[in-house]
Order: structure tokens, then C-alpha cells, then sequence
């Protein structure tokens, strides 16, 4: 590769946040007229890759190079990016929606006569801008009265028109449907005809494969490795971005041996066709009591959002839910309580516990909601109840009025747990109840779902360790870019299965 078509050189970036290393002596390439995808899980590192170059963080070691110029760069803000001709466009559009197509591109750069700002002059500039993007807008309309889409185009365009040499799009495709990205995929393509690099953040396998020539994977702040997208199988990128050695998986033991498959017990809870718009289209589930079904999938596949929006905590758009054979309207986290559900949220900081009460107030407010705020749990009850589930649980804490907020991380998720089975639900729901918490604790809320999916309960486990999905559940359901493409029952329940069918497309292509 000659050196003139490099476009950006990221070297030996390191960057710590306290307890935590970020990066690890990562290296990045980007070249003139590529659509370079940027993958990894949670945690890997990609954002703090990206701040690191456009200057919203700043890093330890290493050096960024820009072509043009011979000096190391060192970006001190976002404004001092785009002056090296780097800029970004998130999914949430960094513009004023209340200015005009042709405000928002040339926002601090507008074209000036005697008087003040040339508009005949600006309007004629960004429709012209746009055109050359083949998009045709009012630009003299306020930036508010355009789809999500069409504000991420003008916001290129902006990028454009300041001469990004660099565009970063840090996951454009989140929010749009399948004809607006397509349209985008349009415009990238037409930038990179033009000679600019594009790094494509995104966690759409199909997409990476659709658009992109090279693919740099990270992997908890380290670089695995830098990939041409041809010679990279699917089944190897996930491979690679979950931290799994390919060619080792088929030797791991399978829980259920062949032919021994458990006889399932009768449908408790039946989703057709149930779907929530922009979140997770229509899919098909039957869960059965007493067994713990599985939800595999890549970051953005629709793990959490298919849990959802059984939950109600999404909005159900279409489709039927029907619980104990009784169809149910489940509108609302309350109503999904009444039917017999819990859900303990994968974000437990934000969505689970509250952190100034204690724990006997947020072990038993899950209960208290349900029995309604005109059936108050006296304090002798809500004390009995604490002791009880800190005794089951094994809850370390000084004692049952201890801000929840002192407590570890792995002993707030066992409150949490403990808050939903208070409420002593037919059907459990668990988005990554494991997460940020030691090893012991996880193999004790391992053994727990086990045991409860033994006496009769019926768990959904989320978890992005496929180990861990291996022991545990009995059968699996595989999300991919928001649709359930499949099932894979307990005999059959492997690594090598659960990565094949996340992976899906064509293993050799």
C-alpha cells in the first residue's frame, strides 16, 4: 500500500479512565477512499477510539498522523478535528433543529456580504452541496421538519463541504428503516468515489459486509486484528470480536447428550407475530414452564428489546401475547406484573436499583407496586421479607437498612433478584444478570436460575457470555439485526451452533 493512500495513522493509543484501561497500545489505518468498519462488543473500546481522535478525549502514548500534514497531530476538541479535516456524524444529530438545512451547514462559516449574512448566496451553496449528495431538500426549511435520516445527510454534507478528509459514522443505521439506509449507503458510497475515508461504526453484520472493504476488530481495549472483508467469514468476525477461538469450539463437551433431549412441560407464555416499530420486528415465541430459554445475539441484534417489549416496557405496535392460555394487553411494565412477569434490566445503576434507599426499601418496592399503593406492606412484613431473601440470596451487607449504593455490584444484582421473586412470578426475565460481577457470585445466580426453572419457573436469560448461555439454558433463541432468525434446541446447545447461527450468510463468504 503506497503512503500517499494512507489517509490517517493511529499508533500505540492508550487511554485509562480510573479502574479501567480502555486502550492497550491500539492501531488504527484508514485509507483515501475506504469504508473501514470499526466492530466490537461492549467495552471494546471503539468510542473511546474515536473521542481519542477527534479530540473529546485525550490519550497517554501514541501519535495520529493525518495525510498532508507531517506533523503528529493532538485534536484538543471536535472543532480542532474538523480543522485537520476530520469530523463526525452520530446517530443522535449533533444540529439545531431549529435552524434551516442551509443554517445548519454552514454553521459559523457563513458566506458574508455588507449587512450581514449572504442568504441568497448560503441557500445556493447548500442545496448545491446536497444535490451532489442526490438530495433534494428545502434547505431554507427548519432542520426539525426532516426525518432522522435526512438530518444525518445534511450533517455529512456539512462534513463535506468543510473538507473532511476523515468521516466518522458512529452508528448511522441505528435508527433508520431498511429504504433509508440504503439511501445512505448510497452517499458513502459516492464519498468514497471522491477519495474521502469512512469509518463505519456499527454492529450490523449484514451492513459491514454489504458496504465496507477493511475491518479493524477490538477487543476489551486491545486490537485483535485489521481484516479485508473478503477474506473474512462471518463466523470468524464474531469469532473474533467475542474472544473465541474458532477452530477450538467443536471440541467443547455439550450439555445434553444426543437423543436425550428433556420433555417439555406445557406453553406458559406464546408471542405471535409481536413486534415494536424501529425496536424488534414481528417474531414468533413459545416458552414453556420450567425451562430457561436463551436470547443470543451480537450487540444490537434485539437481545434486550424482544425482552422488552414482552415486558411492555417497548411499546407493542402489533402482534398477540398470550400468557396461561389468556390472551394479555400488556401496554406497560404493571401490566406484565399482573400477568405473572418479572424483568431485572441489563442496566442495573440507571433502570434497577435506586440508589439512595436501603435495601429492605428496594428489595420489596417491586411487590408493593404490584399489590397497589392502597395495600401498604407493613414494616414488620417488609423487615420479614428482607431477612428472608438476604438469608436465601446470601446478600453481603451490613444490614438490611445500608444504602443499596455501599453495597458490590454483584450483591445489587442479588437485591434485584431478590425484589422480582418477592413478587413470585410464573416468568422471569434476566438481561444480563451477571455483568461487572465475580466469578463466585456468578456461578451462585447461575445455580439460581437453574434451580428456580427446576420448581416450575420459567426464566429468559440474556447474557453476552456464550459459556455461560451454554450451561444454563435449556433452549436458545438467535436475534440478528432485530429479527429472531432461529432456535436451537438443548442437544444442541454448543458454542460452535450458537456463533455459527449468529454469524449466519454464507460461513465461506
Amino acid at each position: 500500500m503506497k503512503s500517499e493512500e494512507i489517509v490517517l495513522t493511529m499508533r500505540d493509543i492508550s487511554k485509562n479512565f480510573p479502574g479501567v484501561k480502555a486502550l492497550s497500545h491500539v492501531d488504527f489505518t484508514l485509507r483515501k477512499g475506504e469504508i473501514h468498519a470499526l466492530m466490537g462488543e461492549n467495552g471494546a473500546g471503539k468510542s473511546t477510539l474515536i473521542k481519542v481522535l477527534t479530540g473529546v478525549e485525550e490519550f497517554e502514548t501514541g501519535d495520529i498522523h493525518i495525510a498532508g500534514n507531517d506533523k503528529c497531530i493532538v485534536n484538543r476538541s471536535p472543532q480542532e478535528a474538523q480543522v485537520n479535516g476530520i469530523s463526525t456524524v452520530y446517530q443522535e444529530v449533533n444540529l439545531c433543529p431549529n435552524l434551516t438545512v442551509a443554517e445548519n451547514i454552514f454553521i459559523g462559516r457563513a458566506p458574508r456580504k455588507l449587512g450581514g449574512i449572504d442568504w441568497r448566496t448560503m441557500n445556493a451553496r447548500a442545496k448545491k452541496v446536497l444535490q451532489d449528495l442526490n438530495i433534494e431538500v428545502d434547505v431554507t426549511k427548519a432542520l426539525e421538519n426532516y426525518s432522522v435520516a435526512i438530518q444525518q445527510m445534511v450533517a455529512i454534507a456539512r462534513a463535506v463541504d468543510i473538507s473532511a478528509k476523515v468521516l466518522i459514522l458512529d452508528e448511522p443505521t441505528a435508527s433508520l428503516d431498511e429504504s433509508e439506509v440504503e439511501k445512505l449507503f448510497d452517499v458513502m458510497l459516492a464519498l468514497k468515489k471522491k477519495g474521502i475515508g469512512i469509518i463505519f461504526v456499527t454492529h450490523f453484520l449484514e451492513q459491514v459486509y454489504k458496504v465496507c472493504d477493511r475491518i479493524t476488530v477490538l477487543r476489551n481495549g486491545t486490537l485483535v486484528g485489521e481484516y479485508e472483508v473478503e477474506k473474512l467469514p462471518r463466523v470468524q468476525l464474531v469469532a473474533k470480536m467475542m474472544g473465541k477461538d474458532f477452530d477450538d469450539l467443536a471440541s467443547i463437551k455439550k450439555p445434553v447428550e444426543e437423543g436425550k433431549q428433556s420433555k417439555k412441560q406445557e406453553v406458559l407464555l406464546k408471542a405471535e407475530k409481536l413486534a415494536s416499530l424501529g425496536k424488534i420486528k414481528p417474531f414468533d415465541l413459545a416458552i414453556h414452564k420450567g425451562e430457561v430459554i436463551g436470547l443470543s445475539g451480537l450487540l444490537g441484534s434485539g437481545r434486550s428489546e424482544l425482552a422488552r417489549t414482552l415486558y411492555g416496557a417497548e411499546r407493542v405496535d402489533e402482534g398477540t401475547l398470550t400468557v396461561g392460555g389468556k390472551k394479555q394487553s400488556v401496554k406497560a411494565p404493571i401490566d406484565a406484573m399482573k400477568a405473572g412477569m418479572a424483568f431485572c434490566p441489563e442496566n442495573r445503576k440507571d433502570e434497577g436499583i435506586i440508589a439512595d434507599l436501603s435495601v429492605r426499601e428496594n428489595l420489596i418496592i417491586a411487590l408493593q407496586a404490584k399489590r397497589g399503593m392502597f395495600k401498604l406492606i407493613s414494616k414488620e412484613d417488609q423487615e420479614k421479607f428482607t431477612e428472608e431473601y438476604i438469608k436465601i440470596l446470601q446478600i453481603k451487607t451490613a444490614d438490611m437498612e445500608t444504602p443499596i449504593k455501599q453495597l458490590s455490584g454483584g450483591n445489587q444484582q442479588k437485591v434485584i433478584l431478590g425484589r422480582w421473586l418477592l413478587t413470585h412470578p410464573e416468568f422471569l426475565i434476566l438481561d444480563e444478570p451477571t455483568r461487572g460481577i465475580d466469578v463466585g457470585t456468578k456461578t451462585e445466580i447461575q445455580k439460581l436460575v437453574v434451580k428456580l426453572a427446576g420448581e416450575g419457573m420459567s426464566v429468559m436469560f440474556i447474557s453476552s457470555e456464550i459459556e455461560e448461555m451454554v450451561r444454563t439454558c435449556s433452549r436458545m433463541a438467535i436475534l440478528r439485526d432485530g429479527v429472531k432468525v432461529g432456535e436451537i434446541e438443548e442437544a444442541d446447545i454448543s458454542q460452535e451452533n450458537i456463533m455459527k447461527a449468529i454469524a449466519g450468510g454464507d460461513e465461506h463468504a
